[in-house]
């Protein structure tokens, strides 16, 4: 599974002033989408972290096309555009019912615990096949 879709209502709580989903939560939703697309692939980022390995972000590129606002129900659609033996990339779309809100683009880095590259587990790379 290369791809997984994932629903989110916007909380009160992640809208600034004017009633529109804060720019930094988007990174958390990314980060929701990046985990739920993981544990429907079968994988454990916590059994991953037990082995002592970790996926970073070392790049996020957001691109904001309308807003969201509070109540809304969107689907963010998560997909993996590469995975090389030490990085993982992610494209999203966010979504309210069939309206494009938001793109982005993450790529991760598979370190050990003092933050040294390490290849990637083999199951990560299977489980994106």
């Amino acid at each position: 599974m290369k791809q997984h879709d994932t629903q989110i209502r916007v909380r009160y709580v992640e809208t600034d002033a004017m009633g529109f989903l804060h720019h930094s939560r988007y990174l958390a939703y990314f980060e929701i989408g990046r985990t739920e697309l993981f544990r429907a692939q079968g994988g454990n980022y916590r059994e991953m972290e037990a082995t002592g390995l970790f996926l970073v972000i070392a790049r996020v590129e957001c691109r904001y096309l309308k807003p969201a606002r509070y109540d809304d129900l969107l689907t963010l659609r998560t997909g993996i555009s590469r995975i090389t033996p030490a990085k993982l990339e992610h494209d999203y779309e966010l979504y309210r019912r069939d309206e494009l809100l938001t793109t982005a683009h993450t790529l991760l880095a598979c370190v050990d615990r003092e933050g040294v590259i390490q290849r990637m587990p083999e199951f990560v790379i299977e489980a994106s096949d």
